[in-house]
């Protein structure tokens, strides 16, 4: 069987809306796609097949088992994996970096790179959390961590940078993003509630580490501050600080919803879930 140089893994559900954008830019850096798609009813299928991606079906138990389980499928045929959401559209940048890395001797076998946030069909260029993610990596050498919310790719390796944004077109609609926040918040909830998984199988926080590490360390110190003044915080966080207001009339929504409608959301859930009594 011809092993490629690099295989496109993009997960998918009833993501007809996104998906043509989605492929066209990914092919730019490899034409190997597969798409692991989760029985959508919408025409996903036949849209990736007419587009030339190898289509595997499965249905969706939770992130990290559906990214594990297409990791393994494609770990034979390929020197290096990229990882996609359906919604995550490579700009010029990444594509062009990614292909730097592919043509040469690279120093890192991992990389990171950001996302760019959206709200309501709008691009945050200042109040969105643009997030670094582990997503390229030698197979191998990358696996989805052991979590229900907020899962990262993680990787013995010492991940490289790359330049270049993997645009997030998530939430052109507000109902869609309350819908999706809202069944996350009941994910958050019930990890902080859990045992803590430690070990190799989760992104361990580190001040000293990664951006990922990072975040992860100061998200540890947030939810040691005061129900209530933590949610509050954040919002001015993003809203004065990340200078949030420069992004008009929808950075103040997205500040006001993910601080304090999300967080505080998540809060009251495992307030519920503290005192909550069996029923007689």
């Amino acid at each position: 069987m011809e092993k490629h140089r690099c295989v496109i893994v993009i997960l998918t559900f009833n993501s007809a809306s996104i998906i043509r954008e989605t492929v066209a830019r990914a092919k730019k850096a490899s034409p190997h796609i597969v798409v692991v798609d989760s029985h959508s009813s919408d025409g996903t299928p036949a849209i990736v097949e007419a587009l030339g991606c190898t289509v595997l079906q499965r249905p969706f138990s939770n992130y990290s088992d559906q990214r594990n389980w297409a990791i393994a499928q494609v770990e034979g045929s390929c020197d290096w994996q990229l990882h996609l959401d359906a919604d995550e559209v490579l700009d010029d940048r990444a594509v062009a970096e990614i292909g730097a890395v592919l043509a040469g001797q690279p120093a890192f076998d991992a990389y990171l790179i950001r996302r760019r946030d959206y709200f309501m069909g709008k691009m945050l260029r200042f109040s969105g959390v643009n997030p670094w993610h582990l997503r390229l990596f030698r197979s191998g050498l990358g696996r989805c961590e052991s979590r229900l919310y907020d899962q990262h790719f993680i990787s013995s390796a010492k991940p490289g940078r790359l330049d270049g944004f993997m645009h997030d077109k998530n939430s052109a609609r507000l109902a869609d993003w309350i819908a999706s926040h809202n069944r996350w918040s009941d994910a958050e909830a019930k990890e902080k509630l859990g045992p803590r998984v430690a070990g190799d199988n989760v992104l361990q926080p580190r001040l000293m580490g990664d951006a990922r590490e990072r975040t992860r360390f100061i998200k540890e110190l947030y939810y040691k501050l005061p129900t209530g003044v933590r949610s509050l915080g954040y919002f001015v966080y993003r809203y004065v600080f990340r200078l949030g207001f420069l992004d008009g009339t929808t950075g103040f929504y997205f500040a006001f919803f993910q601080a304090l409608w999300f967080r505080m959301l998540v809060d009251a859930k495992m307030y519920e879930q503290r005192h909550q009594h069996p029923s007689n």
